[in-house]
């Protein structure tokens, strides 16, 4: 709104059609009117300046970086598995077939899916009666062994009551309820 309401150039109208619901409203100002935006306050900071280290002696520095590559190594592997987890690797394995005695991705039976999920994040475990190299648990996580039916069959638990095994030649290898198959034990390397 102007400052001085007394413009002569400044003006409201309103207008209205006889048995009309519509109402036009126009605000005109004079050609003198000015707008100013105010510049906004803009301030910065310098970027944080990074120290390099010195070297080492390069007799400590070759011993220093043998040991650091080995456990570089095994924790990148240990953090593989971890990341992935035992469980996302066995849902990799869904829709591959049943061949007794098989450990590959082409063809497998329970306990080759079993050892070759394992594998896969590198740990080693028997092909068969594989629990009998972990521990008993009641409060299985995923990625922990299911020992169903006194150890005719073995698959790995995923969550939520469920596991994924490689059934038999007609179903292959699927998820599937833990209480579908039979009594179950777990274990695990935890």
């Amino acid at each position: 709104m102007p400052a001085n309401a007394a413009d002569a150039n400044i003006g409201v109208s309103a207008s209205a059609e006889s048995g009309s619901q519509a109402t036009q409203l126009a605000v005109t100002a004079a050609p003198t009117a000015t707008v100013s935006f105010e510049r906004p306050a803009v301030t910065t900071e310098a970027a944080p300046v990074v120290d390099t280290l010195a070297a080492q002696s390069s007799e400590d520095s070759a011993a220093d970086a043998t040991v650091t590559a080995k456990a570089d190594k095994l924790t990148d592997a240990a953090k593989s598995a971890a990341a992935s987890g035992l469980a996302a690797i066995a849902y990799t394995g869904i829709g591959h077939p049943y061949v007794w005695g098989g450990t590959t991705p082409n063809g497998w039976d329970c306990s080759g899916f079993t050892q070759w999920v394992y594998a896969q994040a590198g740990i080693s475990i028997p092909r068969v009666n594989a629990w009998n190299a972990m521990t008993p648990t009641s409060t299985p996580a995923p990625g922990d062994l299911v020992m169903q039916n006194g150890g005719a069959h073995v698959g790995i638990y995923v969550g939520n009551g469920m596991m994924i095994s490689a059934l038999n030649p007609g179903d292959g290898t699927i998820l599937h309820a833990v209480s579908a198959t039979g009594t179950s034990s777990f274990y695990t390397l935890r």
